[in-house]
């Protein structure tokens, strides 16, 4: 496993492995009859969609009840009415994936107060330390996925270009990780390439900033878009006004592999696993609530995926062949 970044607390990572359940470990949750609730920064996309089904399948191989299953729309007051209402239903474990820093940190902090366990995902709110207020943080090697969008987008650079990232403006563990580690490797070896940078608070406001770049900086030569979602909204200001700017972007989500597998305008996405990542998030759960060790950090690395691997790829993270659409491009089928 090749790991490039560091878990928010200088940690390095464990690989998923470490938290593989044995035949008794399984047996002991069943008799247990644990619940856990999940809170998710959304359920409206692929990722999350594919993280919660490794998951839900893991804990029902294990007997333990997935009671609630919250999407906060990526809402800081949202996470905490949430966590809060969990908090009088008492699930023995919580698995959060918080959508701030500060904002939702004493929450979160309650949990552990109460006596729930807390496993999270991708971000670790201010102040919350492994061992003490949570147990685990399972994530993608973030860092690695920025450190692949920009080597697969320098391909596409001619010398002197000038390449607009587009970020996400919260504080957040995951996306800081992608835009740090993306304008590190262009430094590193691509010193000609000029980084012009905006960023998103929302969704729906991602093309907005987009055709706001592309007046400020009209000879653009790439983009690099924090995850899939928002890069659709970049897509479609693209085509709109007829621009041919190759995208880079994280997540292999439906849309964007039909796009990656058309030729345009992704040209490279950096995978997360996430079904493997709910896979391991389920594990450290149950191990967890058994009273067992595990890592502050566990962390899973990215896939590469062009448009001559987007149908193993595509296979590899989603478990099911690639839509037909994507085997049409590539030349699979007629």
């Amino acid at each position: 496993m090749s790991i490039s970044g560091l878990g928010p607390h200088g940690e390095r990572a464990a690989p998923p492995e470490r938290v593989s359940l044995l035949p008794e470990d399984g047996a002991a949750a069943k008799a247990r009859g644990f619940r856990v609730a999940v809170v998710l920064h959304t359920l409206d996309s692929d990722w999350a969609q594919q993280l919660l089904s490794g998951m839900v399948g893991t804990f029902g191989d294990c007997g333990t009840a997935v009671t609630h299953v919250i999407d906060c729309a990526f809402s800081p007051d949202a996470q905490v009415r949430a966590l809060d209402s969990l908090l009088a239903q008492r699930p023995d474990a919580v698995i959060s994936l918080p959508v701030a820093n500060e904002e939702v940190a004493l929450a979160h902090a309650r949990l552990a107060e109460a006596g729930i366990k807390l496993v999270l995902l991708d971000n670790a709110p201010t102040g919350l330390l492994p061992g003490r207020h949570y147990g685990t943080l399972v994530s993608a090697d973030n860092f690695g996925l920025g450190k692949i969008a920009a080597q697969g987008l320098s391909a596409h650079l001619p010398q002197g270009a000038e390449v607009g990232l587009m970020g996400y403006a919260a504080d957040f563990f995951a996306t800081n990780e992608r835009e740090l580690a993306f304008a590190k490797w262009l430094r590193a070896h691509r010193p000609d390439v000029t980084i012009r940078q905006d960023s998103f608070g929302r969704i729906d406001e991602a093309a907005r900033r987009t055709e706001a770049m592309l007046v400020a900086y009209p000879d653009l030569a790439g983009l690099f878009v924090v995850w899939d979602t928002p890069a659709l909204k970049v897509a479609e200001v693209l085509r709109r006004q007829l621009r041919q700017i190759p995208i880079a972007t994280v997540d292999l989500g439906e849309e964007v592999a039909i796009g990656l597998a058309q030729g345009s305008p992704f040209v490279v996405i950096a995978a997360q696993q996430p079904y493997l990542q709910g896979v391991a998030a389920a594990q450290t759960t149950i191990l967890t609530l058994l009273g067992r060790p595990t890592p502050g950090w566990i962390a899973l690395s990215g896939i590469a995926v062009t448009r001559e691997n987007v149908v193993e790829s595509y296979q590899r993270i989603w478990r099911r062949p690639a839509p037909q659409s994507v085997l049409h491009a590539v030349g699979l089928i007629r």
